[in-house]
């Protein structure tokens, strides 16, 4: 582990997303159910999901400090065949929450592959990316350019 002793405590904040790509026909599915499968409501259970996986993230992944998380949102929005998931996540503390929100971001994608599994195996998770880290020593935005 990181000794995070001397840091600063501030504001941090990460935001991750992770896709989900799915065949037309699953995807046409959960438009027309309401995102429900025979295993119940795909999108809640996956927030649900993705938020206690982002506060045992330290469970998950050594060496991460086990962190009171604040405030923990997965937003989930379906684009055409692809779902977008954006997990965001909040502290005062010491040390960043990246890796709770990637952590989030991604069990809430594997979430949504269980549920959608017995319609097809044909599901992609892809682009696990931190889009946004704030606090600390660096901020880092993937949505702007650096050249700007």
């Amino acid at each position: 582990m990181v000794d995070v002793g001397g840091k600063t405590v501030s504001r941090r904040t990460a935001v991750a997303e992770c896709r989900v790509s799915l065949p037309l026909a699953v995807a046409d599915v959960l438009r027309d159910t309401g995102g429900k499968t025979k295993k119940g409501p795909v999108f809640d259970t996956a927030v649900v999901a993705g938020v206690m996986a982002a506060k045992r993230t330290h469970e998950l992944i050594p060496f991460c400090h086990p962190l009171a998380i604040e405030d923990c949102r997965i937003h989930i929005d379906m684009e055409a065949d692809e779902v977008v998931i954006l997990c965001q996540v909040s502290i005062e503390h010491r040390t960043g929450v990246e890796m709770e929100a990637l952590t989030g971001a991604s069990v809430a994608a594997l979430t949504i592959y269980d549920m959608c599994k017995a319609l097809s195996h044909e599901i992609t998770i892809s682009s696990t990316r931190l889009l946004i880290k704030r606090g600390g020593e660096h901020d880092f935005n993937a949505l702007v350019d650096p050249d700007e």
